[in-house]
């Protein structure tokens, strides 16, 4: 028997001979790990979150292929377990494919996209992710000393591409004559879980000159974070708050609030609305983290000239071009 038949095996069993309350949600995490102080884990403390605050229960379970992705949703809607929440792009062509079997189960996809016409008990939960890459792009290039500032993503697709625009519209807003460098850790989902090509490329761009680094690459971006520190640089963390794990040398980190999204899907259960949802910076689900750990990093100018581009924004007064909207970006060439 498979890893992976063993452990949903037992789920479903424990839940159905415990006398698990079917409307119980459950959590299934992209590849790369439950705690990889990024994404996933950002949806492990929102569950969290959702069970203290509730005293509720939940199960959750890590993939370790992309071929378990259809196995796990079935296993926890024949189970009984309502919602089940997913986290990563790659849930939207299995839950596409499992959720008309199971009408009357709620299926959440964070990242993905479902067609709500076609699967009226999905919800999509998109962010707005070029909108706080904009803002951390600001405060990078307000930062750097070199005028170059680096980029590396994890696996090169649209979404991680958003990111880079983003950022590199906002540290040309600073300053246009700044100079972006953008690398892509792969091509396939082992770029979301290899810290030691992260460092590589961290230490390619900080020999071209980058003395800022913003990592959105999962796990991958753990080694881009240690080596800027090692080096002397500053690095700009993703998703989770990231700036406690090198103190002082994390100039900030782009706030994706994965956590705040999957608690609430979870607290709202079986009658949570589908459909899709886009949470950007005025719905609060993207930003920049400002702690004990990065405030002698940020001055009263900086945080001031971030606050007000932020309002802009909102109002619309600043428009950030979204990459994903035509592929394109006007200020970055990959």
């Amino acid at each position: 028997m498979t890893f992976f038949a063993k452990t949903l095996g037992s789920v479903a069993a424990l839940a159905l001979s415990a006398g698990a309350a079917l409307a119980d949600p459950a959590l299934i995490y992209d590849l790369g790990g439950k705690f990889d102080k990024s994404f996933n884990e950002a949806a492990y403390n929102g569950a969290e979150a959702f069970s203290a605050a509730t005293g509720g229960s939940y199960k959750d379970i890590e993939l370790q292929s992309e071929a378990q992705r259809e196995q796990a949703l079935r296993r926890f809607a024949e189970a009984g377990f309502n919602p089940v929440v997913t986290t990563g792009f790659s849930m939207s062509s299995p839950i596409a494919s499992v959720a008309a079997d199971y009408p009357d189960t709620k299926f959440v996809t964070i990242d993905g996209f479902v067609d709500p016409a076609e699967h009226p008990n999905v919800l999509s939960i998109l962010f707005s992710e070029h909108e706080g890459s904009y803002l951390v792009g600001m405060i990078a290039a307000m930062a750097s000393e070199s005028n170059t500032v680096g980029f590396v993503g994890g696996m090169d697709i649209p979404l991680i591409r958003k990111f880079a625009c983003g950022y590199a519209q906002g540290a040309k807003a600073v300053n246009p004559d700044a100079e972006v460098i953008a690398n892509m850790t792969g091509t396939t989902p082992a770029a979301w879980n290899d810290p030691v090509k992260g460092s590589e490329l961290a230490k390619a761009q900080i020999s071209q000159g980058a003395d800022v680094i913003f990592a959105a690459a999962g796990g991958t971006g753990l080694g881009v974070l240690q080596t800027a520190a090692d080096e002397g640089i500053l690095s700009v963390g993703v998703d989770s708050n990231q700036n406690y794990l090198h103190p002082g040398k994390v100039l900030t980190s782009m706030l994706k609030r994965v956590d705040v999204a999957v608690e609430k899907a979870m607290t709202d259960g079986a009658d949570l609305e589908t459909g899709v949802q886009v949470l950007g910076l005025e719905q609060e689900g993207v930003g920049y983290a400002l702690d004990d750990n990065n405030t002698a990093l940020i001055s009263a100018d900086m945080k001031a000239a971030v606050d007000e581009a932020r309002q802009k924004i909102i109002a619309g007064e600043i428009s950030v071009h979204d990459y994903s909207s035509d592929d394109t970006c006007p200020v970055l060439t990959f």
